[in-house]
């Protein structure tokens, strides 16, 4: 008797290619899977769209206000001050859980899988990005930063993942990838998570022959584990799921709202740790103490005059987004005008400056809810999804439903819905 082919999920995510760039030209590869394949026709980033945040939401299957994580950057209260952090760096898991008792809030799929195979995830993206995925250390992560085992174990030499914070970098990611975990035995789910094409839009223009270059290589990186994944389906039953977290936008001007704010009548709040900008590039959080919240909530009309500021989410609109915390008071998404950069794509946004770097004006950026920013894509591989497309609206909460659905396990308490076949 035949046995049993073992079944398991793969996630491939490819950092900020958004939906519109997928076309036989620039990713045929991607273009191919999406047509033959199940792809979602109507699938959305989460706010703020920005890469940590994504990787929670799709670790825990919930928008942020669920799971915790609110931003790249987000505000923590310490000793009564508003302290903005940047959520990135390998340590801020160990300052998230010195400060509020834990990581996230709400259980990763990392977690859930621990007693039934475990989760391995490959990972060249910002160091908390990466360690997001599985922030508690139930399973192993690979990153260029540190590579933990199971209870936060170190991975040294051949078990770490040792590769630069470029295009080469992703090219031996998924190369370890598909020598190491597609072919290996009793894993649940394995993670490939490429910086392209993000990491080479944050210094090019979208459109620009880099961005192209990038594209192209992330599209043969797709080939090499999808080859991979084929080359192994006799002992395997694997569902794929190819997708991105958000998209990117042309960035045309910057603005430094924490000055803006002192400049207009908050500049002892600010300056006290009262009120605070945790900037998502392309938008923004303002947060602040309970004594200082009226004084900032009457200077958002002025705001939201000011020929930078799009849209101000506040109140319902705002926990209509999913996003909502104790000490934040709105968000600001940035204006979108109507600007055609050198190689021909149409939309500028505003920048909000968040002091780790000098702004790139004509680079991609993301963060907001601007069109570009907010369409990843997501295709579906599996024989039982079949071809066309997923009609009603999916997000990033829904990836982790749909895998625990494939296999066989429970999705409880998460904001996502399974995508079925």
């Amino acid at each position: 008797m035949t046995e049993p082919r073992y079944r398991r999920a793969i996630l491939l995510v490819c950092d900020g290619l958004g939906n519109e760039w997928i076309n036989d030209a620039h990713t045929p590869t991607l273009a191919a899977l999406r047509r033959q394949h199940r792809s979602a026709g109507n699938h959305r980033a989460v706010f703020p769209s920005v890469t940590r945040v994504s990787a929670a939401s799709i670790a825990t299957g919930c928008f942020p206000g669920q799971h915790g994580l609110e931003g790249n950057q987000m505000a923590l209260v310490e000793d009564g001050r508003i302290v903005v952090h940047n959520a990135g760096v390998a340590s801020f898991r160990q300052t998230l859980r010195r400060v509020t008792g834990q990581t996230l809030r709400m259980p990763t799929l990392a977690e859930r899988l621990a007693p039934v195979g475990g989760q391995i995830a490959y990972s060249n993206v910002s160091p908390g990005a990466a360690y997001f995925l599985d922030p508690d250390h139930f399973g192993i992560v690979r990153h260029r930063a540190g590579s933990f085992g199971p209870g936060g174990v170190p991975l040294n030499g051949e078990g770490h993942l040792d590769v630069s914070h470029d295009l080469d970098g992703d090219m031996v990611t998924a190369q370890r990838f598909c020598r190491e975990l597609v072919p290996a035995d009793g894993v649940k789910l394995g993670i490939l998570w490429l910086a392209n094409p993000d990491l080479t839009l944050h210094h090019d223009a979208l459109g620009s022959p880099q961005h192209l270059h990038a594209l192209k290589v992330t599209d043969e990186l797709v080939t090499m584990v999808v080859e991979a994944i084929r080359a192994h389906e006799d002992r395997f039953d694997t569902l794929l799921l190819i997708g991105s977290d958000h998209g990117h936008e042309t960035i045309g001007r910057s603005i430094h709202v924490g000055n803006w704010l002192s400049a207009n009548g908050l500049e002892v709040e600010v300056r006290q740790g009262r009120v605070g900008v945790a900037s998502q590039g392309t938008s923004a959080l303002l947060y602040a103490t309970a004594d200082a919240r009226p004084a900032l909530q009457s200077l958002l009309p002025r705001l939201e005059r000011e020929p930078w500021a799009g849209a101000i989410l506040t109140g319902e609109a705002l926990a209509q987004t999913g996003l909502f915390a104790d000490t934040l008071v709105a968000a600001v998404d940035t204006a979108r005008h109507e600007e055609v950069n050198p190689y021909g794509v149409t939309g500028t946004r505003w920048l909000i400056e968040d002091g780790e770097g000098t702004p790139e004006i004509g680079c991609g950026h993301h963060g907001g809810l601007g069109p570009g920013e907010t369409r990843p894509f997501l295709t579906v591989v599996h024989p039982d999804f079949g071809a066309g497309l997923v009609e009603r609206p999916t997000s990033l909460v829904d990836i982790a439903p749909t895998i625990l659905h494939f296999l066989g396990l429970p999705a409880d308490g998460m904001d996502g819905r399974p995508i079925v076949p």
